[in-house]
């Protein structure tokens, strides 16, 4: 991958600032041997304001839908790690987005969540800027020394779109949307979620760590315990994952004979007349989807409507959660059309796994927790840890992570595709007799660099299409 943001640190070495380079071996070991982020990647102040200037201020984030802003003039606000920023769709076209603070005084420029505009006027002064963010008139600055329109305009804010979603990057050096996005276009490419339209938006306040809650998302382990209504229609043993080359991780879960979505009452009929989404195929209205998309958004595919969460980390402890469930256009045209049998199965297990993640979080904070092992289950969560971990090293993301291609057997025990060891991404960084940070020394067998080519292009080999 070429983004800068995501490349290695100088010289290759890792970043060992953040966590220790023994605590990130601990982590990129091969998946049976390592274990979960330590207790402070989910409780110190200082871990999630690195998290806030190395990802949330230099990925692409999502924060929002292209048909908030559909026609030129048409605008939203938002916010990216606390910055405000203004959406426009310009005269041209082209999405634009800027910091919506005004260059003279900073008074916020635009006030209306949303709305249409021909051009933004700061409320304060009246200095004002076309929907291109230059500005065009600013009384009473003609005999300023040094002074242009040309050098006063609207900040901007990198602003790109994929399926519909709005990216957005504070990095002014930011590589393109794509180099993050890696292969996940080859996945999803065959939908259309552009023209998805929002049938409802429910916010959550979790009290929960925002790595917490991708974990939770990221495995089924904790399904038949947690959330039996969803366990009954996907059983957690029936699915597979993808093996990604880039920011992002996904899989399937198969759905029983006679359920047709993931629905409170189930079974049979339970679209209630709901066609399939655009480009799905047989095989996908027998499965349900989920990908993390990296750093913060989720998206789980049915076969009838798209389901996001979009995460924004408000403190170590506290995370603010925003579910959409987004269905075609021509289905909530339909006079009948009901979406409250998929809103409240969603909203019940939502509840669910924040009320876990909760627990964890309080749980965690005690000194007896240390970090954990993963199950045979949770290839995922290491998966995803992985991510973490390599953005916290200053790694780029590695292109073979440990892969469950069903989930009813565990894991390959013999050359596991996970990530290259850490014996070999650290080699010279640190002394190789420095003692584990937890409780237990797991000694790492060496790969050579051709052995870690073959196990990347065994995973690449892997990451096909689903049909």
């Amino acid at each position: 991958m070429s983004d800068r943001s995501l490349a290695p640190a100088s010289g290759g070495t890792p970043d060992t600032s953040i966590l220790t380079a023994a605590e990130l071996d601990s982590i990129r070991r091969p998946y049976r041997g390592a274990r979960l982020l330590p207790r402070r990647a989910y409780h110190e102040p200082a871990i999630l304001e690195w998290e806030r200037e190395h990802v949330l201020r230099r990925d692409w984030v999502i924060v929002g839908r292209v048909d908030e802003a559909p026609d030129p003039g048409t605008y939203f606000l938002t916010e990216l790690d606390g910055e405000p920023i203004l959406v426009v769709r310009a005269r041209d076209g082209v999405l634009r987005a800027f910091y919506n603070v005004c260059q003279h005084r900073g008074t916020a420029v635009v006030e209306e969540r949303c709305g249409k505009a021909v051009r933004f006027q700061c409320p304060y002064h009246a200095w004002i800027y076309d929907l291109e963010g230059k500005l065009v008139r600013a009384k009473h600055t003609e005999d300023l020394d040094d002074f242009s329109f040309e050098g006063y305009g609207l900040r901007p804010v990198g602003c790109a779109t994929w399926q519909g979603f709005v990216f957005l990057n504070l990095d002014p050096d930011a590589a393109p949307l794509a180099d993050q996005l890696g292969d996940l276009h080859q996945h999803l490419g065959r939908f259309e979620f552009q023209d998805l339209k929002p049938a409802r938006t429910i916010t959550y306040d979790v009290a929960a760590n925002w790595k917490f809650i991708a974990e939770n998302y990221s495995e089924c382990y904790h399904c038949p315990p947690l959330h039996p209504q969803l366990n009954k229609l996907t059983p957690y043993d029936i699915g597979g994952d993808y093996a990604p080359e880039g920011a992002w991780q996904g899989g399937w879960m198969e759905l029983v004979a006679g359920a047709e979505t993931m629905a409170l009452d189930g079974g049979q009929g339970s679209r209630h007349g709901r066609p399939p989404m655009c480009g799905m195929t047989a095989e996908d209205e027998r499965r349900i989807f989920y990908y993390v998309v990296w750093p913060t958004a989720f998206l789980s595919i049915h076969p009838d409507y798209l389901l996001v969460h979009r995460l924004i980390p408000v403190a170590p402890d506290r995370t603010t959660v925003i579910c959409q469930l987004l269905f075609e256009p021509a289905t909530m045209a339909a006079p009948d059309f009901d979406p409250s049998d998929a809103i409240a199965f969603w909203d019940l297990t939502n509840s669910q796994d924040w009320h876990v993640c909760e627990m964890q979080q309080r749980g965690t904070r005690s000194s007896s927790w240390v970090s954990g092992r993963y199950s045979n289950q949770e290839a995922s969560v290491h998966a995803f840890d992985l991510m973490v971990a390599e953005r916290y090293a200053g790694l780029p993301f590695s292109a073979a992570r440990t892969i469950r291609e069903r989930y009813d057997v565990p894991p390959p025990m013999v050359a596991p595709m996970g990530q290259m060891d850490a014996g070999a991404a650290f080699a010279g960084t640190h002394d190789a007799a420095e003692h584990d940070p937890h409780e237990h020394d797991h000694p790492t067998t060496g790969r050579g660099s051709h052995e870690h080519a073959a196990a990347r292009t065994t995973a690449r080999s892997k990451a096909t299409t689903p049909h």
